[in-house]
C-alpha cells in the first residue's frame, strides 16, 4: 500500500524538473563523487516537514542512489574533477552526459518500482511512455548546467557562476510551477463539468470517462500527436456536457419523446459550446462537441454535415459513443456484447461512420479489449424506464444500428 496512499499521489512532483541533480553533477567536477553522494543525502533532510515519513525516506534514498548510480559511471568513464576539468574539457562533457544520462534511468526506474507495487494509474510503462521519455532530452540539457557551473566556478567566478547559474534556473523552476497549476486547474474544471453532468443524467454514469478513455485508445491507435491526443480526451470527456441545459424531465423521461423534447435533446450539442465557449484551454475541443451527433450520410444533426465535413475529432467521438450506449445495460434493452456492436458499426460504415475510423477503432479494441459498462439500475429506483438518449446517435433508419437504439430512435 506505500505506493498509492503515500507515494502514487505525488509522481509528478518526485519527477518535476530538479536542481538538485545540477548540483550533483558540478560536484562530481569540482570535488569527486564522495561529496556528491554526501550532499545529495543531506540534501535529503531538508525536505517539507508536511511530507509522510515513508515519502521522506523514499526521496532520501532515491537521491543518494542516484548520486551514487551516476558517480560509478562517472569515475567508469575517466571523468576529470578539480583543475583536470579545464585541461581534458572533452573528457569532462563525455563523462558527464553519460553520468547524467545514468541519473534520469536509476531515478525513472525507482519510480517505476513505486509504480508497480500496487497497479494503477499512472502504470510504469504510461509513466516512461508519456512522462519519463518525453521529458529526457530537457532534462539531459539541465544536468550539462552541472558541467557549466563546475567550469565557471573553476575559471575563477566563484560564488559568481552560482548566481548566474541558479537564479535562470529557479525562474524557469517558478514558470514551470505555474504551468503544473494551470493543468491542475483545468482538471478541476473537467472534474467539475462531469459532475454537472452526472447530477444532471445519473442513469447514464461513467458514460463520458468511458466515452474519453475509447477516444484516447483510437488516437493512441491513429499516432496522434500528444497535443491532439489530449484535446481529443477532452472532447470525449465534455461531449455531452450539454445536457445540463435540457430539462431533466426530458432526459429521465420513460418513452418515447415527442417532437418538441427530439427537439430538445437535438439542442444538447450546442449548449455544450456554448457552456465551454469561454474557455480557452477547451478552444479545441468545441467543434467536436458540436457536431459529435452528425453522421457520415448527412442525416445527422444539428448542421447535417456529411463525410469529410464533419470534424475528426466529432467523427471519432461518434462512434465511441454509440459503442459504449449498445454495449451499457438499459432498463429497456440488454447490453450487446463487444463483437456484436463491432459487427453493428461495420455495417454502418458509410452511412452513420467514418468508414478508416471504424476500421481503425474496431482493430484496437480486439486487440486491446474493452471493459464494457456495469449494469446501471435508476439510482434511486424511481425512474424504470429511463431512455439513454446517446441511442439517438444511431437514429432510426434501417440495418441493424436503426433497431439497436431501442425506444429512444
Amino acid at each position: 500500500m506505500l505506493a498509492g496512499t503515500v507515494l502514487r499521489p505525488r509522481v509528478g512532483q518526485i519527477y518535476r524538473t530538479s536542481l538538485d541533480y545540477v548540483v550533483v553533477i558540478a560536484l562530481y567536477l569540482l570535488s569527486g563523487v564522495s561529496s556528491a553522494i554526501l550532499v545529495g543525502a543531506v540534501g535529503a533532510l531538508g525536505q517539507d516537514r508536511r511530507h509522510p515519513l515513508q515519502k521522506k525516506i523514499f526521496n532520501g534514498a532515491q537521491s543518494v542512489i542516484c548520486a551514487a548510480a551516476g558517480g560509478a559511471v562517472f569515475n567508469l568513464a575517466g571523468g576529470p574533477s578539480g583543475d583536470d576539468v579545464l585541461r581534458h574539457p572533452w573528457d569532462a562533457v563525455w563523462s558527464t552526459t553519460a553520468a547524467n544520462a545514468t541519473w534520469l534511468v536509476v531515478n525513472a526506474l525507482l519510480l517505476c518500482v513505486v509504480l508497480s507495487l500496487e497497479p494503477g494509474d499512472p502504470t510504469p510503462l504510461a509513466f516512461l511512455r508519456k512522462v519519463a521519455l518525453p521529458t529526457s532530452p530537457s532534462l539531459l540539457g539541465y544536468g550539462l548546467l552541472g558541467l557549466l557551473l563546475a567550469v565557471a566556478w573553476l575559471s575563477g567566478l566563484n560564488f559568481l557562476s552560482v548566481l548566474l547559474i541558479f537564479i535562470p534556473l529557479y525562474v524557469s523552476r517558478w514558470a514551470l510551477s505555474q504551468y503544473e497549476a494551470e493543468r491542475r486547474a483545468q482538471a478541476a474544471t473537467m472534474r467539475a463539468f462531469i459532475q454537472v453532468i452526472e447530477t444532471k443524467d445519473l442513469y447514464t454514469r461513467g458514460h463520458s470517462e468511458r466515452v474519453s478513455e475509447g477516444v484516447g485508445m483510437l488516437g493512441r491507435q491513429l499516432r496522434l500527436p500528444e497535443d491532439r491526443q489530449q484535446a481529443l480526451e477532452h472532447a470525449g470527456l465534455l461531449h455531452d456536457v450539454g445536457k445540463v441545459g435540457v430539462p431533466t424531465s426530458i432526459i429521465q423521461k420513460p418513452g418515447r419523446l415527442d417532437d418538441s423534447e427530439m427537439d430538445a435533446i437535438r439542442l444538447h450539442p450546442a449548449r455544450g459550446v456554448e457552456l465551454i465557449g469561454n474557455i480557452p484551454f477547451l478552444e479545441e475541443v468545441k467543434s467536436a462537441v458540436l457536431h459529435h451527433h452528425e453522421k457520415y450520410d448527412g442525416t445527422g444533426y444539428p448542421a447535417g454535415l456529411s463525410g469529410d465535413n464533419i470534424p475528426y475529432f466529432a467523427r471519432i467521438i461518434g462512434i465511441v459513443d454509440a459503442f459504449d450506449s449498445l454495449t451499457s445495460t438499459r432498463s429497456y434493452r440488454p447490453a450487446r456484447d463487444v463483437e456484436e456492436t463491432l459487427d453493428i458499426l461495420i455495417h454502418d460504415r458509410y452511412s452513420h461512420f467514418d468508414p478508416e475510423l471504424v476500421d481503425a477503432f474496431v482493430e484496437v479494441i480486439r486487440a486491446r479489449g474493452w471493459k464494457t459498462a456495469a449494469d446501471q439500475p435508476a439510482p434511486d429506483g424511481s425512474v424504470t424506464v429511463a431512455i439513454d438518449h446517446d441511442d439517438l446517435s444511431l437514429g432510426s433508419g434501417g440495418g441493424a444500428s436503426g433497431n439497436a437504439a431501442g425506444p429512444a430512435s
